[in-house]
């Protein structure tokens, strides 16, 4: 990994150059050289040019400096396309198919594939760094496995055994063209970094809800909402790239358009087949001058008759063979977004299970707290109840405090004779209450 970071780092910036230095002279239109442009001070807006990481069809990797509107004749892009892929926006995940290239936004892969490269904005992140990695590796394998089909296919033909060989061709997992090669690693790379980080959370999740639903405190409130927050971002995140590749699956002309190395071919035999008619058509005009004059009325102009030789040879050959292929490319590309489609899925359930343990979480203590409130409100209707017998004893002490002559002051146990007397009458008054709110079903008792 540290030999890929060596080698993919942009080159040294302008700002190392000593610019102060007598030998150092400016071009004569007093621009510097093109290897001493400094990437990180470009303008935001991205009209200057940007690093761009270069792998081949044969697995190898270099670093190029292009700058936007070069990127956008390259590849046959728009504007608004390269925009997906800048680093200063954020963007959801997005998978588009265009006429010469496929562009990916998912997650740290932002790329550019056409059916001989791809293109990635350079980046020091790992991730980028292990897309790179196992697009090489795997680019690498593929190019040996032909080696050896193709040795095998030699020894088959000399043993006569062809249909052995045809089985072990069709069960071979690098038939796919080069394109669905590096988009399969792009989505496997965007499927394992969203398992991954469900699975992080699904780590620290569980234990703090356990620890929750036992101990209701301040600071576990708090996690349980920033894990919450979390949860709800990255469930967004897998929801789209799950909603993509599902638009994707469910459009066979998108499908249909992505297949770049078949529509490459198709573009260099329809040309073939268009110089082979020019050919022809130059060859038979000379033997007709030669042969029998042509009378000029009766013949179509030239630039007609050469253009409908072309166009008849090339809707000949490209109907011929868009209707064989269409139908397996679909399906080659349809059965690759199924399996990742199957990967996100996965991942989305997980997410909507945690969150619904989050969801009965927040529903049990709820109701532990509905719970603790009606106690609380038991207790203040029982506190209420005791206060009010309580004020009995006061009415009877103030109706005695008055200062009025009564024969009932003259006896010695009077005094007792009244505390027995309120005491049982504020206990009768209690349990009076206490039958009514368990009459009424107020409180349990």
């Amino acid at each position: 990994m540290a030999d890929l970071k060596e080698r993919l780092l942009p080159p040294k910036p302008a700002s190392a150059v000593n610019l102060r230095d007598p030998s150092y002279r400016p071009s004569g239109s007093g621009r510097q050289p093109y290897q001493s442009v400094d990437v990180s001070g470009l303008k935001k807006r991205g009209q200057g040019l940007r690093s761009w990481i270069r792998v081949d069809t044969s697995g190898n990797s270099q670093v190029i400096e292009v700058d936007k509107f070069t990127m956008m004749r390259r590849c046959d892009l728009p504007a608004r396309d390269l925009r997906l892929l800048d680093p200063l926006f954020v963007y959801p995940s997005t998978i588009l198919g265009r006429e010469k290239a496929i562009v990916v936004n998912l997650e740290q892969i932002r790329c550019i594939i056409t059916a001989d490269e791809v293109l990635l904005l350079n980046s020091l992140d790992s991730y980028v760094l292990q897309y790179v990695v196992e697009l090489q590796r795997r680019l690498t394998a593929a190019g040996v496995n032909e080696v050896w089909s193709s040795d095998g296919s030699d020894l088959s033909r000399r043993r006569g055994n062809r249909s052995i060989d045809n089985m072990f061709g069709n069960t071979s997992p690098d038939y796919l063209p080069f394109e669905f090669r590096a988009l399969e690693v792009a989505l496997e790379a965007a499927c394992t970094f969203l398992d991954s980080q469900a699975a992080e959370l699904e780590i620290e999740a569980y234990p703090l809800l356990d620890e929750l639903t036992s101990k209701i405190s301040t600071l576990n409130l708090e996690r349980a909402r920033r894990l919450k927050s979390r949860l709800v971002a990255l469930t967004r995140r897998v929801q789209k790239v799950r909603d993509e590749i599902e638009q994707l699956m469910d459009d066979d002309g998108d499908m249909a358009e992505m297949y770049l190395t078949e529509k490459k071919r198709r573009m260099e035999s329809s040309s073939f087949y268009g110089d082979q008619s020019l050919m022809g058509y130059r060859s038979n005009d000379g033997l007709q001058s030669v042969s029998a004059p042509v009378s000029p009325v009766s013949s179509p102009p030239e630039s007609r008759r050469l253009e409908k030789s072309l166009s008849i040879a090339r809707s000949r050959h490209e109907s011929t063979k868009s209707t064989e292929s269409s139908t397996e490319s679909i399906e080659e590309l349809e059965m690759l977004l199924e399996a990742y489609f199957v990967v996100i899925d996965s991942t989305l359930n997980k997410l909507t299970s945690l969150k619904e343990y989050i969801d009965d979480t927040e529903d049990f203590i709820n109701i532990q707290l509905d719970n603790v409130r009606n106690q609380l409100i038991q207790f203040e209707l029982i506190l209420t109840t005791a206060t009010f017998v309580v004020a009995i004893f006061g009415v009877v002490a103030g109706i005695f405090g008055m200062n009025f002559p009564i024969s009932l002051f003259d006896d010695a146990g009077a005094f007792k004779w009244v505390l027995i007397i309120t005491g049982g009458s504020g206990f009768i008054i209690f349990c009076t209450f206490l039958w009514f709110f368990r009459h009424r079903r107020l409180m349990p008792l």
